[in-house]
């Protein structure tokens, strides 16, 4: 089994794959009038502007000014899917944060900008497993393989919880997809825990995740808690065998889902 806490230096400015076989992920800071440019080849690709501005010019059209938020905790985010076989180069003008969500794709679908208008938001859970969900590329959007959400924890509440899986192709009730959690803490010395565990028992971790950290999620279950005193963000890209998100809640603790009556008055915790 691979280590499936990842360190920043594996994917700070260069892209990989963790052994996935659809997934890839790159994390890349540019300063003021810096550039970078690439192409997506055989990628679908969600550009996430986690802060700052910048501009987009690619073989599918030209973006200004996409972004806006000083960081994830600060508003709602800019994301442009570019599909296959696009080259493009952002500009950074302003200093830039940028995660690149690259999905394997063969299918060929418009380049679009999800502004922060589009976003979808959902407020999920109950009591202190309450969290807000910001939708990029959800299932609806037109898109290969590729999903992109965002996920914001309140200090000291738990999120994908229940614990949920999402491993066998079994539709419409549970899909097979990789997963990636992409982690920013609020207060940059504090951390979330996060558990990822299958059925029986074959994974079972317990991890310590700080700012800017990783977690792999291959298969199994895989809840999350944040730090009291510390709101946590994660960055989710998902690809596999549908364009779903259908999971399954382990059954040992399904029965929660009925216990939540009010939901955590701190959400949301970002707002249009």
């Amino acid at each position: 089994m691979p280590d499936l806490l990842i360190r920043p230096d594996a994917f700070l400015n260069k892209i990989e794959n963790f052994g996935y076989e659809f997934l890839s992920f790159e994390v890349r800071k540019l300063a003021q009038g810096q550039s970078y440019d690439t192409e997506t080849g055989g990628n679908e690709l969600a550009v996430v502007v986690l802060g700052g501005v910048c501009s987009v010019e690619s073989s599918r059209g030209q973006w200004s000014r996409v972004g806006g938020r000083k960081n994830v905790f600060d508003g709602l985010p800019h994301t442009l899917y570019l599909p296959v076989k696009t080259s493009f180069t952002v500009t950074a003008q302003t200093d830039c944060d940028l995660a690149f969500c690259y999905a394997r794709a063969e299918d060929e679908h418009p380049a679009h900008l999800v502004t922060p208008d589009e976003v979808g938001i959902e407020i999920r859970g109950g009591g202190n497993a309450s969290r807000q969900i910001n939708s990029m590329i959800p299932p609806s959007f037109p898109a290969h393989r590729l999903m992109v959400v965002e996920v914001f924890t309140p200090a000291g509440n738990w999120s994908s919880f229940p614990p949920h899986k999402h491993d066998v192709h079994n539709p419409p009730g549970e899909v097979d997809l990789e997963e990636i959690y992409y982690y920013r803490i609020e207060r940059p010395e504090g951390f979330a825990i996060q558990k990822v565990y299958t059925p029986d028992r074959r994974i079972d971790e317990t991890l310590t995740v700080r700012d800017g950290e990783l977690v792999l999620v291959p298969e199994g279950y895989h809840p999350v808690v944040a730090a009291h005193g510390y709101n946590a963000y994660y960055l989710n890209a998902l690809a596999g065998s549908a364009r779903s998100l259908a999971a399954s809640d382990d059954p040992d603790y399904a029965w929660v889902r009925n216990e939540w009556r009010e939901v955590d008055p701190r959400l949301p915790l970002v707002k249009r």
